[in-house]
């Protein structure tokens, strides 16, 4: 809880060092500090104790972890690195399954294995992963998440990393997903960063079944990015997601999107209430 305000953050890399692709400094995006490096141990590792207190302490429910097969920019954040995480404390923390066409063959058998293990959706970075997120190859993937009423979280903003394909951030290739799966739940993480805010918020207020998600966003910013838009209507198709650990803070980040809210109920909606509803998750309110 945070301010009397249950707390979900949908958006975390708690990256292992040694498949880092990046320098620490540009993964952190410079919001590096003491109190994360203590969070590692001698081997690169996040440790479980340590990463759950740090949660605890900054308010944080529950927090969903997302693991990245983009060897050719970030490098390789498997699955496997989240479970000790998880498993420390299932209540709090929980993992997103992920996949990588050109990596995964069968897409279908491997996004299966990743759920087995406790996925609670699936992440898709065409961006760093170098595919559109309309690639047919993705569809026995997003045909399971349909059945399974999972979302499929879609990386829909600019990416500074070197060797990052921006134009597959672009919210129009979701068109055709959303067309041929009409009961997928997408999760647009970082919210058209960019180029694409009017596009991603003309999603989310024309399809029930498309969110924002405010992950890399300063929230000082977020008025004026989606400034076309209606913000009282806008604001409650939104999830709270940080991109930790390159943020100042995750309860600094929820206090600021929290006092941009219109009232009480859509900041406990962006806050927690639409994660738990759109991830599954078990949030005590």
């Amino acid at each position: 809880m945070l301010d009397g305000r249950p707390l979900v953050d949908v958006h975390l890399h708690p990256a292992r060092l040694p498949g880092l692709k990046l320098p620490w400094h540009v993964w952190v995006q410079d919001f590096g500090r003491p109190e994360l490096e203590a969070l590692y141990d001698e081997t690169g590792t996040v440790r479980p104790e340590a990463f759950d207190a740090h949660l605890a302490a900054e308010g944080v429910d529950v927090a969903v972890l997302l693991a990245e097969y983009s060897p050719k920019v970030t490098g390789m954040q498997t699955v496997q690195d989240m479970l000790p995480l998880a498993a420390h404390n299932p209540d709090r923390v929980r993992f997103a399954a992920n996949v990588n066409p050109h990596l995964h063959h069968p897409v279908d058998e491997e996004l299966r294995r990743q759920l087995d293990l406790g996925a609670v959706a699936l992440k898709v970075h065409p961006v760093h992963g170098g595919f559109p997120a309309n690639d047919r190859a993705l569809y026995p993937a997003y045909e399971i998440c349909q059945a399974a009423g999972l979302p499929v979280v879609v990386h829909c903003g600019t990416s500074t990393f070197p060797g990052a394909l921006n134009q597959y951030a672009d919210p129009i290739l979701l068109d055709d997903v959303l067309r041929d799966f009409r009961s997928l739940d997408v999760v647009l993480a970082h919210g058209g960063r960019g180029w694409w805010y009017d596009a991603a918020a003309f999603l989310a207020l024309s399809n029930e079944r498309v969110w924002i998600e405010l992950s890399g966003l300063p929230p000082s910013r977020l008025q004026t990015y989606y400034a076309r838009h209606n913000w009282a209507r806008l604001t409650r198709r939104m999830i709270f997601g940080t991109d930790w650990p390159g943020i100042p803070g995750i309860a600094r980040n929820a206090r600021a999107v929290a006092a941009l809210c219109p009232d009480e109920d859509t900041a406990r909606l962006v806050l927690a209430g639409n994660a738990a509803r759109v991830y599954n998750l078990k949030v005590v309110s």
